[in-house]
């Protein structure tokens, strides 16, 4: 059965959207843009800092299902400029250890309000 999944620890969804749905066995995230808590976009910031925020957003998620980080199973990351890929993929790193979840890394035509980034993810809750 299908539950929603919901934390003041990321920002709230902008649309018609879940923050996280469940079925118990899998966690599929909306994909998070670089919003604050309080809903401040940081567009104008750093690729690196958009993605720690989109990367903390995520986690929070997660968190709120009872999940971490070794529980990813795959992320997927669009940027609005895959020459920032590099920037992208050094803050990344950080965030994950000598087994880190499969990712996709894709340009696409504009990323929603602006932002240089924003990452989905599916994580096994089971």
């Amino acid at each position: 059965m299908k539950r929603t999944i919901s934390t003041d620890d990321a920002p709230a969804a902008v649309g018609a959207y879940s923050q996280a749905t469940t079925n118990g066995d899998f966690l599929f995230t909306a994909g998070q843009l670089p919003l604050t808590t309080d809903g401040d976009l940081l567009d104008d910031e750093s690729v690196a800092t958009q993605t720690e925020q989109s990367l903390d957003n995520v986690m929070a998620v997660l968190a709120e299902a009872g999940a971490d980080a070794s529980d990813l199973l795959k992320i997927t990351i669009f940027l609005g400029d895959i020459d920032d890929f590099d920037e992208m993929n050094e803050t990344y790193a950080t965030y994950f250890d000598d087994e880190p979840p499969a990712r996709s890394a894709v340009e696409v035509g504009n990323v929603p309000k602006g932002a240089a980034l924003e990452i989905e993810a599916i994580a096994d809750v089971a």
